[in-house]
């Protein structure tokens, strides 16, 4: 696994150094589990504005919406 030192504001050392009461085995474990949580929103959100865009443009596009209609019929129900 990789090192790296990173700085944290008193309020974040804080909260780190409370990582047993948190229920983690050490700080860095607490931290990892921080990066990866944040990591996930992050794709998330991106998703979820990309879906938006998506949406956007397909109700704007009378064509588009004609042509998804048209490759649905005669799927089943």
């Amino acid at each position: 696994m990789q090192q790296a030192k990173i700085s944290l504001t008193d309020e974040q050392a804080e909260f780190v150094s409370q990582y047993a009461r948190l229920g983690y085995r050490d700080k860095s474990s607490l931290v990892r589990e921080a990066l990866d949580r944040m990591r996930k929103a992050l794709i998330k959100d991106r998703l979820r504005e990309s879906a938006g865009l998506y949406a956007e443009v397909y109700a704007g596009d009378e064509d588009l919406r004609r042509l998804t209609g048209q490759a649905l019929e005669g799927w089943p129900e």
